[in-house]
């Protein structure tokens, strides 16, 4: 059975693969965005509001989304190195 997500309580974040860049049209809420590069090293932070097409970075490779205030919670910056753990439920 695929995992699923909600939306509306977000758990957890989202990684897109391969991508520089995202959007939160038809989105109603705020998320946080890291772009990434190669080695999952955090080269830009923003929270997004509703509606707004975000600039492609540079050297993203992929992009991290989480609900809005997620980062800052979990201590995450700009040189912040990730380490993934995938759910396999």
């Amino acid at each position: 059975m695929p995992p699923t997500y909600s939306l509306d309580g977000i758990e957890g974040a989202m990684l897109l693969t391969p991508a520089a860049s995202v959007h939160t049209f038809r989105m109603r809420f705020a998320i946080d965005v890291a772009y990434l590069d190669r080695r999952l090293r955090v080269v830009a932070l923003t929270t997004m509001p509703p509606g707004r097409l975000g600039l492609p970075r540079l050297r993203a490779r992929h992009v991290l989304e989480a609900e809005a205030g997620a980062m800052a919670a979990w201590g995450l910056r700009v040189g912040s190195v990730l380490r993934l753990r995938l759910d396999r439920r």
